[in-house]
């Protein structure tokens, strides 16, 4: 299994990134590009931003999980249809897609990540004050909700197609309400009766208590993200392997 899945993230990175470097450089690019344009809108509109002074470092600890659990997400529910062709062989299932693909978008965004935040700091000479422990966390927490969430999608995407369309416009507001422009201190207290369910404001919430060494963020909640986390991929791989022959028959 160890042999196919690598085989199978050799060919993801020839063909999602080149056979170049410039594939990963636009990979780093457009985080930056992004986080960028969230600083430049929000520093002519407000004084401070949410936390700190630092308008990129705010909004970095808030784009980069969002951004990293979105494509991981996505890139796991099409894992079937990605790997499609190599399915027809016996040696390779579900399994096998699901796991290169997951593991070589983790490590991908985990460099970027780590690659962005260390340009913010350099660029910005900023004290550094990290709580390692505490990213790493959030890194875990963003890999097992992408992962959950792509497993259930992979059965449903390849099942309905339409899905994929449906869950696209469904996702949408995510973007507004998951902390990348707020903390959930700074919501009242309805807000955060509703928003404390969004598994990504946990996700963002524990980023910035790494990265800012004052921000507790109490209210974060590892156990109900991976709960979660496992609960979708465990009916997302039940389904899988019920209706893996279907699919592919389909």
């Amino acid at each position: 299994m160890g042999r196919i899945v690598v085989a199978l993230m050799l060919r993801e990175m020839a063909t999602t990134y080149g056979k170049s470097a410039g594939g990963y450089i636009w990979a780093v690019l457009e985080p930056v590009l992004g986080i960028a344009l969230l600083s430049l809108i929000f520093s002519l509109s407000v004084h401070r931003p949410g936390l700190g002074t630092n308008f990129p470092l705010f909004y970095a600890t808030g784009f980069l999980p969002f951004v990293m659990y979105n494509d991981l997400s996505g890139k796991v529910a099409s894992s079937i249809r990605f790997s499609r062709p190599f399915m027809a062989y016996p040696s390779v299932t579900f399994l096998d897609a699901l796991a290169a693909r997951a593991i070589l978008n983790a490590l991908t965004h985990c460099a970027i990540i780590t690659l962005v935040m260390t340009g913010i700091y350099m660029i910005f000479e900023l004290p550094v004050d990290v709580r390692i422990g505490a990213v790493v966390e959030s890194l875990i927490m963003v890999t097992a909700l992408g992962l959950g969430i792509g497993t259930l999608n992979c059965y449903l995407i390849t099942a309905f197609p339409i899905w994929e369309r449906a869950w696209s416009i469904l996702t949408r507001p995510l973007f507004l309400i998951s902390g990348l422009f707020f903390t959930y201190d700074m919501l009242p207290a309805a807000g955060q009766a509703i928003l404390w369910y969004n598994p990504l404001i946990h996700c963002v919430g524990m980023m910035r208590h790494g990265f800012y060494p004052t921000y507790e963020a109490e209210y974060v909640s590892m156990g109900y993200v991976l709960g979660l986390s496992l609960v979708l991929a465990f009916f997302g791989l039940l389904l899988l392997f019920r209706k893996y022959r279907d699919l592919m028959e389909g």
